[in-house]
This record gives C-alpha cells, structure tokens and sequence, in this order.
C-alpha cells in the first residue's frame, strides 16, 4: 500500500448515501432536502425546517402546529438538567455543559433500559426524542450563558416561536423583530451539512446500535473542536486581536509570516466560496444597521478583502455569524453552543436515516509501527486451543 492510497482525513472518500442534504456543485448551493438553504432561510421558521429535515418535506399548517406545541412542551429547563450543570465549574468551557446535560436527558429517557437494545428506540421514538433536544437545548444554552453571568434562569414562554423564545430565555427580555429574524436565519444556516466531522461522529456512534443520545454527545465532542465547530469563536478573538479596519493590513502581514490559521476562511467542501455567507451577511447587515455598528463591518469588509485579495480564500458560516451573533449580545464562549442547537436537527435526522439502513462503520487502517517482534524468554502455552483447527468455536 502506497501514501497515494491512504486519504487522511477520508479526504475524497464516499462512505454512504444520503438524502438529508447534499452541496450542489453545478450552483455551489447547500441543498436540505432538495431545497437551496437560502431559501428557506428566507422564507422559513426554525421548526419549519426542523420538520423537512426530519421527514423529508415542508410541513403543513396542520403538522407545523403540532410540531410547535410538542416543542413547546419541552422547553423548561429541567431540575435534574440544571443540578448537572450547576456542577460544572464557570471557568470551564459551555460545551462541556451542553454535553452533560444531554447525557443527563438520554440517561433519564432511556432509563430502565439495562438491555442496550432496549435504548435503540423505534423510529417514533427517536423522532420524539429529537423534538425534545431541539426544544431543551435554547434552556440548556441559555442558562449557561447567565450563570457565567451571575443571573437565574428565565422561564421559557409558549407564546414566543423557537427563534424568540431563545433569545428570551438568554436575555430575558423580547428581541426586536429584525434580530430575531437574523437569529433565525443562522440557526437555519447552521442546521445540517452533510457528512461533516460531528454528524459523521454520530452515525459512526449509531452504526454501533447505540442510542440517539450517545450519538449526540460524540456529535458535541467532535463540534467542540476549533477546526469544526470553534471556528465562529477563534473568529471573534481575530477581531478582538484586529481592533478596528485600520489595523487589519499591519496585522495580516504579521499573522500570515507565523502562518497562523486564519479561522472563518476557507471549507473543506466548498471551492468557490461558502453558500451560506451571502446570507448570513445580510442579516449580519440589519443587525449592523439596527445596533448602529459600522465599525463591526468595517473591520469585517476589510479582513475579508485583505485575505481574499492576498491568499484567494473566501470567508465560510463562521465568519459572519461570529460578529452576528457578538451585536444579538451573546458571549463568545457560547457561540459554539448556539452551533449545537442548531446542529441537533442535522444530527439526529442523520441519526435516523442510519438507523433505517445500518451497516457498522468500521474502516481499516495501514500498518506502519514495528515489526513482528516477541519477548525475550516468552515461551508459548502450547496447551491453549487453536482457534485456527476450531474455526466453529471461533468469534472476532
């Protein structure tokens, strides 16, 4: 076997079919089920496309109304759910929150299932157990950013939409209509894209027969990681580093002589530039206009065009969602979090289409330690059964 054969990171490697999403590259558009995300980040509501994710397509009025008020049913923050968190120190990091307490949620659903099989559920129940993590995880969010912060949990409200009632519970007070439409279009945006690190994690964790939330905590541990899903932090630190526009061209130079990694820039999908981020500026835009912050996009127009123009690398999600999400008023530590309630929905619709034609994902790997070698004065049990002459006895 040569280098040539071995591709690091399955860079290039088709490992299944799916039909939750694809990268059109004829238009170079992120499809959920057939549909440019642009244009349900345009048109629809979170829970909308929760629903086509899910199941394939666009709900009714009649299924939008019962998806909302299941949803609803979960959004409490629940006692079990906050004691776990509130044993987490403050200085650790917010997604080691997030996935306590979505272990604390799967250990308490799937209670009384000692039998591993037992915990797989049927296709209702992981549908079931996917609106209840889209509707607990604004809570669990939320409540990490205002303990770090000193303050109580806000209750959720049933009268506000997911995106709203989000935004409530985080800041306690209601979002002016432009930012919880810029709200909801990010967290449509960052909904699903295809075999990525984290989604990957989590088929890899149910092609095993294990349950949806043990598929869901390895999804946060893989997004946890500052080349997936901490890259929309590293962008803010980028900015705090910068200052203002001014600055960006003395700062380049010295960032690109150390050859650091300039997070926000570049997909390992996308060729001519990520999909999402026309979109994603344009709410980034009204937030601009409605906090009255033409610093934020002047420093976001000149890093762009400084890097574009020198290394012909184009920004990705993470770059204006980062500084979105900065002006709406969330930490930056929780910028990560917001990504795994968003993310959720992505997972788990992967999470039950591999449930619905499974196959263990076990790829093999390429050798290249010592060589055969044995321990000197070892003298083998020549007694011990050779499975070799038993090959009925024997199991992998």
């Amino acid at each position: 076997m040569t280098d040539t054969d071995i591709k690091k990171g399955l860079a290039g490697v088709v490992v299944d079919y799916t039909g939750v999403s694809k990268v059109n590259p004829d238009t170079n558009s992120l499809l959920y089920r057939g549909y440019p995300v642009q244009e349900l980040a345009a048109t629809q509501s979170c829970e909308a496309v929760a629903h086509l994710l899910w199941t394939g397509e666009l709900p009714t009025d009649e299924q939008l109304a019962t998806l909302r008020e299941t949803e609803r049913e979960n959004r409490a923050l629940q006692p079990d759910v906050k004691a776990a968190i509130d044993l987490i120190p403050l200085d650790a990091h917010p997604m080691d929150e997030v996935r306590t307490a979505v272990s604390v949620i799967g250990a308490r659903e799937t209670r009384g299932t000692l039998n591993v099989m037992d915990a797989v559920g049927t296709p209702q129940q992981n549908l079931e157990r996917s609106i209840r993590l889209f509707g607990e995880l604004p809570a669990i969010v939320a409540y990490g950013q205002r303990r770090r912060r000193g303050l109580e949990p806000v209750d959720a409200r049933d009268d506000l939409d997911y995106a709203a009632n989000f935004l409530w519970l985080t800041f306690g007070e209601e979002a002016d209509e432009v930012v919880v439409d810029a709200f909801n279009r990010s967290m449509i945006l960052y909904a699903e894209h295809s075999f990525n690190a984290s989604t990957f994690t989590a088929r890899v964790i149910t092609s095993t027969l294990s349950d949806l939330y043990s598929a869901v905590v390895g999804a946060i541990g893989a997004l946890k990681g500052p080349l997936h899903g901490g890259a929309n932090e590293a962008v803010l630190h980028i900015f705090d580093e910068i200052g203002s526009a001014e600055n960006v061209s003395a700062w380049l130079d010295t960032a690109l002589a150390e050859k650091r990694k300039i997070m926000g820039f570049g997909h390992r999908v996308y060729k001519r530039g990520d999909s999402r981020v026309p979109t994603m500026k344009a709410a980034l835009d009204t937030l601009v206009a409605h906090y009255d912050r033409p610093d934020v996009a002047a420093l976001y127009d000149a890093l762009e065009s400084e890097f574009v123009a020198r290394k012909g690398i184009y920004p990705n999600l993470d770059y204006p969602s980062g500084p979105a999400y900065n002006l709406i008023g969330f930490d930056t530590l929780t910028f990560t979090p917001l990504f795994v309630a968003a993310r959720v929905v992505g997972w788990t619709a992967h999470i039950m289409e591999q449930q619905s034609s499974n196959a263990l994902i076990r790829p093999l790997s390429a050798y290249n330690g010592a060589d055969e070698r044995h321990i000197e004065g070892y003298v083998p049990d020549t007694s011990a059964i050779d499975v070799q002459e038993r090959p009925e006895e024997a199991a992998e």
